[in-house]
């Protein structure tokens, strides 16, 4: 039966900030939280609501996506409800001194019936969090010992717990809560840049403060091709030397951003509001940015094609050149306007702002009939295969990001590569002048002091 007794018992509620609580009626859904718990010993505490209390478990190594990690959970006693919501300083020399951190929020559901007090060889259930997703199982071993571990299925998550470091309800760090520190509300536009001299390209000397400078003068310009798109970002927290991974899904709130949920509710995405939200992303060590090609009030209704034109690496540049003029002629038969701007990397793209409205069947299937339309007259030069053997002597048409969930790189968007190139916007009249892979931040700052080649992409 559920009792807060032992919990109420170790604490001094006189000295530490933690709820007395007491037992309530569990509501519909049943709440679910992990807390990251520094205290004598590094650990996070998994919390599940039945019966009107959190039934608990420590977890010393923390949750993994990793269906082979069989991670140690040991049960401990019941904690109230209220506790969900708690995040502070749990005074030293009070039981479980130290600093808790709300690391993960959300709700569960079990997969089968649950007895009595939890005990049972073993327990399956679903988490619907802001980082934990997808089927679990508890395995009882003896006393309090259990089994934290990942059912395999098709949920994907996090590779190193180590990574996610900010609190899902505050967006603080362990030592910002340790220092009673405040970040700040969703209606201040100042973010708190940490570390700015955090090299991200060592080679060329650029640091997260650089960068922080670079997204502030191009927001004005870039914000019209990411704001209100669902993005997917590629992140590098500790630079272009060291581990680079790709996130497309919501891991927690923060200034400048909004979220919806697709498939069902079961997997969350987010969207850039504002240059505040562009800016906390960078903070976040999010550098390069990939938007949808639909915005959020119409998220069926794609309104930005783009061609990725993909050469052979034996092709000389006058040939892709050749390749990018070729499709344009081809867009211009068709009466439908283009733009040109390099990819930072070995290609150009060819992007169309399309007002007709279509689902996306019909936005992908018009892309690939126009790259069908390009090979077709051109077969010798132009290919439509993926397969790299197809490729060899000819330029890939890349018509497959026009998706539905794909992306593609933003407009002012750097590309996390050697030399840190930018996908920069260009005249057609710069076609010959201007390599893929070209222009740098450095570059891209000064071509901002011109005319913008994209102003009148919308109209």
């Amino acid at each position: 039966m559920a009792s807060l007794k032992k919990y109420q018992a170790k604490r001094n509620f006189q000295k530490t900030k933690e709820p007395k609580g007491k037992i309530k009626k569990s509501t519909t859904k049943l709440h679910f939280c992990v807390q990251h718990h520094l205290a004598r010993k590094d650990h996070y505490d998994l919390r599940l609501e039945w019966q009107g209390v959190l039934k608990s478990w420590a977890v010393p190594k923390g949750p993994s996506y990793n269906a082979s990690d069989k991670r140690l959970a040991i049960m401990v006693e019941d904690h109230p409800l209220s506790y969900k919501n708690f995040e502070g300083t749990i005074p030293q020399g009070e039981y479980g001194g130290g600093t808790v951190m709300l690391w993960d929020e959300g709700f569960w559901e079990p997969i089968s019936s649950v007895p009595k007090n939890f005990k049972m060889p073993s327990f399956k259930f679903v988490l619907k969090g802001k980082r934990l997703k997808g089927a679990w199982t508890l395995i009882h071993l003896e006393d309090d010992n259990w089994l934290l571990i990942k059912e395999k299925d098709n949920v994907k998550g996090f590779k190193d717990i180590k990574r996610l470091t900010t609190s899902v309800k505050t967006k603080r760090t362990m030592p910002e809560i340790a220092e009673g520190k405040k970040v700040p509300s969703k209606k201040d536009v100042k973010i708190t840049i940490t570390n700015p001299q955090k090299l991200i390209f060592p080679q060329e000397k650029i640091t997260k403060g650089d960068l922080v400078n670079y997204y502030s003068k191009v927001a004005p310009r870039m914000l019209h091709f990411l704001k209100n798109r669902l993005i997917s970002v590629i992140r590098a927290p500790e630079g272009i030397e060291k581990d680079i991974f790709y996130q497309k899904h919501l891991e927690n709130n923060h200034t400048g951003i909004g979220h919806i949920n697709l498939n069902n509710g079961d997997e969350d995405y987010y969207y850039l509001k504002n240059k505040a939200g562009l800016i906390a992303e960078v903070q976040r060590n999010s550098f390069e940015f990939h938007p949808w090609a639909s915005t959020i009030k119409n998220i069926d209704q794609p309104n930005i094609m783009i061609f990725d034109l993909d050469p052979d690496e034996k092709l000389k540049l006058s040939e892709l050149r050749q390749g990018v003029k070729d499709l344009k002629n081809i867009l211009d038969e068709l009466n439908l306007k283009s733009f040109l701007k390099t990819s930072g990397g070995k290609g150009y793209h060819v992007v169309v702002p399309l007002k007709k409205k279509m689902n996306w069947d019909q936005f992908r299937e018009t892309a690939h009939q126009i790259a069908l339309l390009m090979e077709a007259k051109w077969p010798d030069k132009y290919t439509t295969n993926m397969r790299k053997k197809n490729r060899r002597g000819k330029i890939y048409i890349d018509w497959v990001r026009n998706t539905k969930g794909a992306t593609s790189v933003a407009p002012y968007s750097i590309r996390l590569r050697a030399n840190c190139p930018v996908s920069f916007p260009l005249k057609w009249s710069e076609l010959d002048k201007v390599k893929p892979n070209e222009i740098t931040i450095a570059l891209a700052l000064k071509r901002l002091k011109r005319v913008d080649p994209w102003a009148h992409f919308f109209d």
